[in-house]
């Protein structure tokens, strides 16, 4: 338990500010590890093993989940649950696929359990919200956001809602596809990983999603 309350110690530690990269470990030796070595080493109980993976990966983490609630407060909670879920399964973890596939496997998992939950509790209404993933930021930051300066936000603002509003009219199964190709980087088995589907559904969702924005964008 004291470990767990050590990650959490950690992302508060860690915060990031605007602007800097979604990998954000510091420089030094354990940092140019692979990260299969960390993972080997965490499970073996090395807790700065498992420190140095939190520090590498939160980045992208906390951006993926900050996409999908739509909340800097929330996000930072869900994506701590996940890496403390992450540490109770780690002995499970073959270490075949890349730790990141993982890690954001765990994440979707995380932020969809919490989601059903929230529903539950609204007596089984949806909050569109919380759901829609036409409120997706494509420009999400890796740490919570700082405020955007107004000449900024009043030139993103018809742009953001142009993407969003077609965003809008793909599937969710689309959506999120697109979003972890175009945002995330993903490759396409990663995202077959992800989403529990095959690598043709994958190509298939990608190619309809990007036919279908290009001829939203284009009117």
């Amino acid at each position: 338990m004291n470990f767990l309350r050590q990650i959490s110690s950690n992302w508060l530690r860690g915060a990031i500010p605007d602007g800097h990269s979604q990998g954000d470990s510091a420089g030094g030796g354990a940092s140019q590890l692979d990260d299969r070595i960390l993972v080997s080493r965490a499970q073996s109980g090395d807790y700065s093993a498992f420190d140095e993976l939190v520090t590498r990966h939160r980045g992208k983490v906390y951006a993926m989940i900050v996409n999908m609630v739509k909340n800097d407060a929330d996000a930072w909670d869900l994506a701590q649950d996940s890496f403390i879920k992450a540490w109770n399964a780690l002995p499970k973890f073959e270490n075949r696929s890349r730790f990141s596939t993982w890690m954001f496997r765990i994440s979707h998992n995380v932020v969809y359990d919490w989601m059903r939950k929230r529903k539950i509790q609204a007596d089984g209404e949806l909050d569109d919200q919380l759901l829609s993933r036409d409120q997706i930021d494509t420009n999400a930051s890796t740490a919570p956001r700082a405020v955007a300066r107004p000449d900024q936000a009043l030139e993103n603002q018809e742009l953001q809602g142009e993407i969003e509003a077609a965003l809008a009219q793909l599937s969710d199964e689309h959506r999120e596809a697109i979003l972890l190709r175009e945002v995330q980087g993903m490759e396409y088995k990663e995202i077959a990983d992800i989403q529990g589907c095959s690598l043709g559904t994958v190509m298939s969702r990608l190619f309809y999603a990007r036919k279908k924005l290009q001829n939203l964008l284009e009117r």
